[in-house]
């Protein structure tokens, strides 16, 4: 896609993002979410029959990697020897931090975290994200979590292969293709997943530097996500091909997806528990919910998916 193709994509979807007009306030911006209404929620847990709960979040890892230079610290503050010695009360504990924007660990990515021609979605001034934390879109949106239809689109099932290879990239035909093969159909308000095969390429080959080479959407694809008036993306790699399928623009699909139409992201999900309970049941939509930890001012946060089927 040319620099120009992809500024044609980029204000073509921008004016079709929901109730642009219709905002009163910067802090009541929810973007696509405006499509999950809770008549759509109360109807998603029509999709719950068997009573199996899946995560589609991966481990939390904390070993340094080629995709993960700078991984999650988890260190225990207690019991000291002292304390377990003493056989007094005392309690285990321990701290945690993490890069939540990495290329290794589950993540959900706010409205505030692409900054585009000087500004975040909506128009909102790229100013409003200081070293303090962001005062507009950020992920306290969510703090009541994402819940609704989960539809999950396996593009490697499709073409019949164990995953996409890296620079690889998913086009709206192969999510139409997904659709008709999957016997499902992506509609307004739904969580949609599409699954790469990112995670399991990395089980059995190892990590690689993600950075320079993965398989995701191509942007054209974000044209399918407009369309059927998704409310939330999620993949297990990016999301975003690299190399980028555009020049000068390093993450196309994050610009369209999250700047252009206000769609939360959920990059470095895993689907390999997902897929056999979904292909068993021979259904690939499920009850979903998305719970961000409750931050104020982040621009993302670790996140843990769970389809209910």
């Amino acid at each position: 896609m040319t620099p120009d193709e992809f500024r044609e994509l980029y204000e073509r979807l921008r004016r079709q993002a929901p109730g642009e007009a219709a905002r009163p306030a910067v802090d009541d911006r929810c973007g696509a979410l405006r499509h999950l209404t809770p008549e759509r929620v109360a109807a998603a847990a029509a999709e719950v029959r068997l009573g199996r709960s899946v995560s589609l979040a991966a481990p939390i890892d904390t070993v340094r990697g080629p995709d993960d230079p700078e991984p999650a610290v988890h260190r225990m503050t207690g019991p000291s020897p002292g304390d377990v010695a003493s056989g007094a009360l005392c309690f285990a504990t321990d701290r945690f931090a993490m890069n939540v924007h990495g290329d290794a660990d589950s993540h959900l990515d706010a409205l505030c975290h692409v900054v585009f021609d000087g500004e975040l979605y909506g128009g909102v001034p790229a100013g409003t994200v200081t070293a303090e934390g962001a005062r507009s879109l950020s992920v306290s949106l969510v703090e009541n979590g994402i819940v609704g239809r989960g539809v999950l689109l396996d593009i490697p099932r499709l073409r019949g292969v164990r995953w996409l290879e890296p620079g690889d990239q998913v086009t709206p035909d192969d999510l139409t293709a997904a659709e008709a093969a999957q016997g499902v159909r992506v509609g307004p308000g739904d969580l949609l997943f599409v699954r790469v095969g990112h995670r399991l390429r990395r089980t059995e080959l190892g990590p690689w530097n993600a950075a320079e080479a993965r398989a995701g959407l191509h942007p054209a694809a974000v044209e399918f996500l407009a369309e059927r008036e998704v409310a939330a993306l999620g993949g297990d790699g990016n999301n975003d091909t690299a190399p980028s399928a555009v020049a000068d623009v390093a993450f196309p699909v994050h610009v369209l997806a999250i700047h252009a139409l206000g769609i939360h992201l959920m990059d470095y999900l895993q689907f390999e528990d997902l897929v056999p309970v979904c292909a068993r049941a021979g259904r690939w939509s499920f009850l979903c919910a998305v719970a961000p930890l409750r931050l104020t001012g982040a621009t993302g946060s670790p996140v843990n998916p769970i389809a209910v089927l």
